[in-house]
């Protein structure tokens, strides 16, 4: 009975030259899969594919994230400058359209316990200035948050309420962070929403990248500065 179990399994094996093909396909196709995650890393993030936008509502908004003194200062994934430029320039187009533009910046934190322990709540003087780069007018709404998001602890939804409006654009800092959890709030309150992903960025490139890319698209709709601005001028 030994015997014929034995022979039995030794039957079952596969050619040697199978099992060397099978490999070499399994390599391949791993191989294939490294090469695409390398090209989507390093693909200059204004090059991807972006969704056009499907329309513009006639009561849209510009929510502008947290670019103030202090957090445009820190190490970005992404030039400062190249955001504030982008941001700076849909400001301006929104109010040319008198559209409303929402300009938040942060003064503190959440205080729960996290796994990277106590957040640092003493910010220097200056730290939470909006930028003059924004060129805040007085028609602008001001929101000031003490949360990870603009809506929560704000007065932001009333604001957007008493005005009608239907859709929202975002930019700022972080994207993986301040903007993805205003997004998230808006897009639960039943705004339509869209995010102009070349407007904004994160602390690591990985971050922004995965929010861009994998979250965004189930909150609302991606866009580039470009094809707003068009949208705006038409």
């Amino acid at each position: 009975m030994g015997t014929r179990v034995r022979r039995a399994v030794i039957l079952a094996k596969p050619e040697p030259q199978y099992w060397y093909l099978q490999l070499q396909l399994q390599l391949q196709l791993q191989l294939q899969l490294q090469l695409q995650l390398l090209v989507e890393l390093y693909t200059p993030w204004t090059q991807r594919t972006a969704m056009p936008l499907t329309q513009l509502d006639p009561h849209a908004a510009l929510i502008v994230i947290d670019l103030q003194k202090g957090i445009v200062a820190y190490p970005l994934a992404h030039p400062a400058e190249d955001i504030i430029s982008r941001s700076a320039a849909l400001a301006q187009a929104f109010r040319t359209r008198n559209l409303p533009v929402v300009l938040v910046n942060v003064t503190a934190a959440a205080r729960g316990r996290t796994d990277m322990g106590p957040r640092n709540l003493a910010f220097p003087e200056g730290w939470d200035q909006l930028i003059p780069e924004l060129n805040q007018q007085p028609t602008d709404i001001l929101i000031t948050k003490q949360r990870i998001g603009a809506f929560i602890g704000t007065n932001l939804h009333a604001e957007l309420q008493q005005r009608g409006i239907t859709q929202l654009f975002l930019t700022g800092i972080a994207t993986g962070s301040g903007v993805e959890a205003t997004a998230r709030s808006a897009h639960d309150h039943g705004y339509h929403v869209v995010l102009i992903t070349d407007a904004m960025t994160d602390r690591t490139l990985e971050t922004h990248t995965y929010s861009a890319e994998k979250l965004f698209p189930k909150l609302g709709e991606t866009t580039t500065t470009e094809e707003v601005l068009k949208r705006l001028e038409a």
